[in-house]
């Protein structure tokens, strides 16, 4: 099923989120240049052509355990908190190297779990966003995790980029991965498989299909971009589930082409992305 995606030129303001995943060769760990420039190129455009963006970006543990000389993947929290540490300060200063090459200011965000938890917080972040924006800054925005334990810690970059979205009430949130966007069953298993281009409605046996379907660096599979366009789509925000390999997709899906999954959305009332996000977390 497909349908005309023209409204989506209107959109203005705009969160991306891409995973480390794409970010990071797989073979070696260490940062794709090649692919971080073209992310950073595009956004840019994105801001001349008078968007607001905001960036979501995974990728500081993975840069400090390259950094660190780590040949695994961290598995105890301290040693993870320690390559984020390592890593999240390289990894801001080379985006903002990049979009200072293109004449534009990117500013470090990092945001807790409990910016969902508490009032005070939540009402912080949400003004320190709007007021980066308003300075035309590009908000790149990371889940804390030098702080964040196992018990408070979002666990991927999907749930914190849907919250950011509804946090700014932004028009469009664009989630990158590995994959060209939902289908019918695992593509990487089951080659009949069919793509999803257009979801109105988020119902069990859509959950269904999106379980067991993983990504090869990040944490997060397509379960967990399911449950963001949950939180999105319930608070107003259109999203979009497309693959990173060919970043100018992100240029594709703002100029209305029929590129990956769009979730509608469908503002509920009575839809408390506070409490969906909480019991599903303890659901897990």
């Amino acid at each position: 099923m497909s349908e005309d995606r023209s409204f989506i030129k209107d959109k203005k303001r705009i969160v991306v989120k891409i995973g480390s995943s794409s970010l990071i060769h797989p073979e070696t760990g260490g940062i794709d240049y090649v692919r971080l420039e073209k992310l950073v190129r595009i956004l840019s455009d994105l801001k001349n052509r008078g968007k607001e963006v905001v960036l979501v970006s995974s990728g500081a543990i993975g840069v400090g355990r390259k950094s660190l000389g780590l040949k695994e993947k961290p598995e105890n929290l301290a040693l993870k908190q320690a390559c984020a540490a390592v890593g999240q300060g390289q990894l801001m200063m080379i985006y903002q190297k990049l979009f200072l090459e293109y004449n534009h200011k990117a500013a470090q965000v990092l945001l807790t779990f409990d910016v969902i938890t508490s009032d005070e917080r939540r009402k912080n972040a949400k003004n320190t966003l709007n007021e980066l924006i308003g300075l035309g800054i590009i908000p790149v925005v990371n889940e804390n995790d030098t702080v964040a334990t196992e018990e408070i810690e979002f666990g991927d970059n999907d749930t914190l980029s849907a919250i950011v979205a509804t946090l700014i009430n932004a028009d469009l949130l664009i989630v990158l991965t590995d994959q060209d966007g939902l289908f019918t069953d695992d593509p990487t298993k089951n080659p009949d498989a069919k793509k999803i281009s257009v979801v109105k409605k988020i119902d069990e046996s859509l959950v269904n299909m999106a379980k067991g379907s993983s990504t090869t660096f990040g944490t997060g599979g397509m379960s967990t971009k399911i449950a963001a366009a949950r939180i999105a789509t319930d608070t107003g925000t259109d999203m979009v589930i497309c693959n990173s390999n060919d970043l100018t997709n992100i240029s594709r899906v703002v100029n209305g082409k029929d590129v990956g999954t769009l979730f509608i959305s469908h503002e509920q009332d009575d839809f408390d992305a506070k409490d969906f996000i909480i019991n599903k977390k303890y659901m897990d």
